[in-house]
């Protein structure tokens, strides 16, 4: 999804992420609970079927009324991201709440952002666009980083190190999203989709050929039920992670 914007757009768009949320307009109005709306409809709909529009229509006011709160669904967008990103960590101290166990930290940051992708799957849309600078999101990232500070990275490092956390849980929860659209979309899930698909295939196939791919392929489809696991890419992927990190401060 694009996001170009100006640099007066986001100087505009800095003020309403930084600015009042609950301050009401005429009709009681807030942006807050045009936000509120805009999340509870790309969570039943995801942001595809997300107007300005349908907003309106949700709040029962004038879509012209809700321009005068935010000025675009881009905005609203950034509005909703910042606002998901809101309390997800109770304390401020994320190492001291994991028992000061580094690694138990990371589990935990990865735990979170998990959950977060469950609860809102439609944020694994926003992927690729400009970070939004948010005070909710700025807080996340100060909350995280401090998890790896004085474990024996350098600033990069542990830029890095947050960063390949980060994409490896977005990676497999937009994975899980994909495959869940799918299997609706089509009626059947996954395993069903392979029983039919399968005779197909073993017609056209000479598997002798294929020997590795074959018996992985088997041991991995009866392991995940599916073509594929996300849910076991994220915890193995996340474990090598953590041994990664490990091998990297005893370097």
């Amino acid at each position: 999804m694009s996001n170009s914007k100006s640099g007066n757009d986001y100087a505009r768009t800095l003020g309403l992420l930084w600015g009042s949320h609950n301050a009401p307009g005429r009709r009681g109005l807030t942006i807050q609970k045009i936000v509120d709306a805009g999340i509870e409809l790309a969570d039943a709909h995801g942001i595809e079927q997300l107007s300005m529009r349908k907003v309106a229509e949700r709040l029962e006011v004038g879509a012209m009324t809700l321009y005068t709160y935010v000025p675009g669904k881009s905005e609203l967008l950034d509005l909703m991201l910042n606002a998901t990103q809101a309390g997800l960590y109770p304390s401020e101290d994320i190492r001291a709440a994991c028992g000061g166990d580094w690694k138990e930290a990371i589990r935990y940051i990865a735990k979170t952002n998990w959950d977060m992708y469950m609860k809102h799957p439609w944020i694994t849309e926003l992927s690729g666009r400009r970070p939004v600078l948010g005070p909710h999101i700025v807080l996340k990232y100060e909350l995280e980083l401090r998890a790896l500070d004085g474990i024996g990275l350098t600033d990069i490092e542990m830029d890095s190190t947050l960063s390949l956390i980060l994409m490896h849980v977005e990676s497999c929860a937009r994975m899980l999203k994909s495959m869940k659209v799918t299997a609706d979309s089509s009626g059947i899930d996954d395993n069903e989709w392979w029983l039919e698909f399968s005779p197909a295939l073993d017609k056209l196939t000479d598997w002798s050929r294929f020997p590795v791919s074959s018996r992985v392929g088997e041991a991995s489809s009866i392991f995940y039920q599916s073509y594929f696991g996300p849910e076991h890419a994220y915890q193995f992927g996340l474990e090598r992670i953590i041994a990664g990190t490990a091998a990297l401060m005893e370097r």
